[in-house]
């Protein structure tokens, strides 16, 4: 997720090179706030049903939850059969931290008036920017996930890793990078799953290290290897809003329909539910795109319009 916010940052300087301000905010809008509040009021009913049918034995109907739905605020996760947003969070989150973290450096840019400065940092420099990582954690934390880290990653990518420089200094180092972030990942996964001891603060650094070394690697690897146009990757950028808008809950709904035919096997229940909600997923994916009412409340662009 700190990549996808990273990107996010980077994208947002980007479009702001063709776009005013107020043009970025109507766009955002469209693009996630919009699709945020279809998709929590069109799929994570359902999401909220199976919850509370699976772990709590609910009788009633469907249409008759909505009414728990809307009225049973817990944690948001949908498991208890209260009010959610599944994995809409994510356009949530990042609806508030485009125009939030835009505003911010549109703000910096009249009272300092940098609005064309280049950044022109040292490459090493960027490692002393893992150094506020782990007291982010749990900063503005919602449901396990960090409003403060999420905007932070999301202003390096704006300030400075949109800046080709910096991206080519990315690229040359990426295998430096890889392995430092690899081998902080093995040790915090240890530390955190398997070693029987507390580590506390050294686990949290091992994250950091972690989390932003990898970030700098597969930036670095994007650009040499992934920046590419092709069949696929067209045909999937395409679809990317609607896939998954749609791919969860049917993860959900196969898992629930296959369990007993399974027999709780926790490799089987993670596999076939996946092959078949993706399947499914297409399916409704293709069906979406071609309708242009849908794809405007899924925050796309209808098939026709993308042909153009």
């Amino acid at each position: 997720m700190p990549l996808m916010f990273l990107l996010a940052g980077m994208s947002a300087r980007y479009a702001l090179e063709k776009r005013s301000y107020r043009q970025f905010v109507v766009e955002r809008t469209e693009r996630l706030l919009l699709p945020f509040l279809f998709g929590t009021l069109a799929f994570c009913p359902v999401l909220s049903y199976m919850g509370d049918k699976n772990n709590f034995n609910w009788q009633g109907s469907f249409f008759e939850h909505y009414k728990t739905f809307f009225t049973k605020l817990t944690d948001l996760t949908g498991f208890d059969g209260g009010f959610c947003i599944g994995q809409f969070w994510f356009l949530f989150f990042l609806f508030l931290i485009s125009i939030a973290g835009v505003g911010l450096v549109k703000l910096s840019n009249l009272i300092f008036k940098n609005r064309h400065r280049k950044c022109s940092l040292p490459f090493p420099l960027l490692f002393f920017f893992l150094l506020p990582l782990p007291f982010l954690y749990d900063f503005l934390s919602v449901g396990g996930k960090s409003f403060a880290e999420y905007m932070y990653v999301f202003l390096i990518g704006f300030c400075i890793l949109s800046e080709d420089a910096m991206i080519e200094k990315a690229a040359e180092c990426r295998y430096v990078t890889l392995v430092i972030g690899v081998m902080a990942g093995i040790i915090n996964c240890w530390m955190f799953i398997w070693s029987e001891k507390q580590f506390g603060i050294i686990n949290i650094i091992a994250k950091a290290v972690c989390e932003w070394f990898m970030l700098l690697s597969l930036i670095g690897i994007g650009k040499k290897s992934l920046n590419f146009k092709g069949k696929i990757s067209t045909y999937m950028s395409q679809r990317s809003f609607i896939f998954f808008s749609f791919h969860f809950i049917w993860i959900v709904l196969f898992q629930y329909w296959l369990k007993s035919l399974l027999g709780g096997n926790t490799l089987l229940m993670y596999l076939i539910p996946i092959v078949f909600a993706y399947l499914a997923t297409f399916i409704c994916t293709e069906i979406a795109i071609r309708f242009p009412a849908l794809c405007f409340l899924l925050g796309t662009k209808p098939l026709c319009k993308v042909s153009n």
